[in-house]
């Protein structure tokens, strides 16, 4: 499974991208603050180290689990490799269920949701975060025009995302209550564009999808994409559209 070996590399890297991906977490957790409830038992997948701690501090136990055993171990919790296909937890196992900026690389995401929706105790609450369109936007444009310029078609590059007014929906599907999904949109600007494709390395979210093609690229593709990259004061731009999403299992 590409994503597995994407975060078991990632896993050996993560300080340094640890100041991003901590700052991504905060926000997704801020919305803990939002509710009087209290949990004593949580489930959190791909938090990378960034989240167990802050769950922990708060008094749950929790369990850490990944597509990789190598990033389950360093996460904080009690580590569990997972198949994104289907979940070795028993119903009603956690009081609290956080998903931060995983879910995008599930291929099945409607049959994620409903098993994470089982997983929860009634009256159990859901938080996730996950890339939304728009995200890489300029990236993705850039490829893609580079690759056509160069061999007269082109290749995806950047993984799909789903539409933001879609997460909701997705969540009100699997059955959850109250069902919100509101963006957070982050503008990240770098003095080299290298270190963008570098920072995506070292996150574990570089191009996993099955349909990207496995042929060795134009030497020229990446630096003629980057070179035209957009910019502001000198400073290539990159955007994250990240939607928070939350939702309640009903308490019967």
């Amino acid at each position: 499974m590409t994503v597995r070996r994407h975060r078991a590399r990632s896993a050996a890297r993560l300080e340094s991208v640890g100041a991003v991906l901590q700052d991504l977490a905060s926000r997704l957790l801020d919305r803990l603050d939002d509710t009087k409830a209290r949990f004593g038992s949580a489930l959190e997948i791909g938090g990378r180290g960034f989240v167990a701690a802050a769950l922990a501090s708060r008094g749950c136990a929790v369990v850490s689990a990944d597509f990789s055993a190598e990033m389950a171990a360093k996460a904080g919790g009690l580590p569990v490799a997972i198949d994104g296909e289907a979940l070795p937890f028993g119903a009603q196992s956690f009081d609290l269920v956080v998903a931060h900026l995983s879910l995008h690389w599930v291929n099945d995401l409607p049959g994620a949701l409903l098993q994470l929706r089982r997983v929860l105790k009634p009256g159990g609450l859901f938080l996730a975060s996950m890339p939304v369109l728009g995200t890489l936007a300029e990236l993705r444009t850039a490829l893609l025009e580079a690759e056509a310029a160069l061999t007269g078609g082109a290749n995806p590059r950047v993984s799909p995302y789903p539409e933001l007014r879609d997460c909701a929906g997705l969540l009100q599907r699997a059955g959850f209550a109250l069902p919100v999904a509101d963006l957070e949109e982050i503008e990240f600007l770098y003095a080299n564009p290298l270190h963008l494709l570098r920072e995506l390395r070292d996150a574990g979210e570089t191009n996993a999808i099955t349909a990207r093609s496995k042929t060795i690229p134009p030497r020229a593709l990446f630096p003629l994409a980057l070179s035209n990259l957009p910019q502001r004061d000198g400073r290539t731009i990159a955007t994250l559209r990240m939607a928070i999403m939350t939702g309640w299992n009903e308490d019967e």
